[in-house]
């Protein structure tokens, strides 16, 4: 009986992107914990230089969103909690993520390979890697000369992680995708593991506020 329950209230259960106030997505990520919300902050490890020592500084990928995976309870007390503004909305609706592109996320960003998120979607046809690290992870390939890189995106965000691919990858078509306008791009690279880690809530760099284009995504 326990078994079906679960499975009842995961069938029930979507993915939804919640809005941030600027620089509080661990704040809202360690509310969540507390409040029994399934959620996912996407982050990186960044070398930062301070005046007598390097620090391997958390951040987030995806600067003022956050992702939990609720019902429609959980996700009205979410949006109750302080560091989070609201949650997007698609035709008048909470818009809601396939699942396979958060898992398609997780497993990108697993790799620790050098990448940077482009603003705006990638205009081209989505396939399906068959070999090396990314092996089965869904994006969008991008040619330059004999360079190749694959993207992966978040629809609902306007927004793509990109990163380079090994010569001898292999992919096959998965489906097409439509073009969107290109904007500015934040580039990331991979830390050295033995540096000191901290948040990037404990001596953050200064970063502009999020547009207000961005808080009216999809609404």
């Amino acid at each position: 009986m326990d078994n079906g329950n679960e499975t009842y209230f995961a069938a029930n259960k979507s993915w939804f992107a919640l809005y941030t106030r600027p620089r509080h997505e661990f704040k809202a990520a360690a509310l969540l914990k507390d409040s029994g919300i399934e959620y996912f902050l996407p982050t990186v490890l960044k070398v930062k230089q301070w005046s007598d020592r390097k620090k391997k500084i958390e951040e987030p990928v995806l600067r003022g969103y956050i992702f939990v995976f609720a019902d429609e309870d959980e996700r009205v007390e979410a949006l109750k909690l302080d560091p989070i503004i609201r949650c997007l909305f698609e035709h008048g609706r909470p818009a809601t993520i396939p699942e396979w592109q958060i898992n398609n996320l997780k497993a990108f960003l697993s790799q620790e390979s050098e990448f940077f998120v482009h603003e705006g979607l990638i205009p081209g046809a989505k396939v399906i890697i068959n070999s090396g690290p990314f092996a089965g992870i869904i994006g969008t390939i991008l040619t330059a000369g004999n360079d190749r890189s694959i993207s992966v995106t978040i629809d609902l965000l306007n927004r793509a992680i990109v990163a380079h691919l090994p010569t001898d990858t292999s992919f096959e078509l998965y489906k097409e995708t439509p073009p969107a306008e290109e904007t500015k791009a934040y580039y990331y690279a991979p830390v050295d593991e033995e540096e000191e880690t901290e948040s990037s809530e404990e001596e953050p760099e200064d970063t502009d506020d999020i547009k207000d284009n961005d808080k009216e995504t999809n609404n």
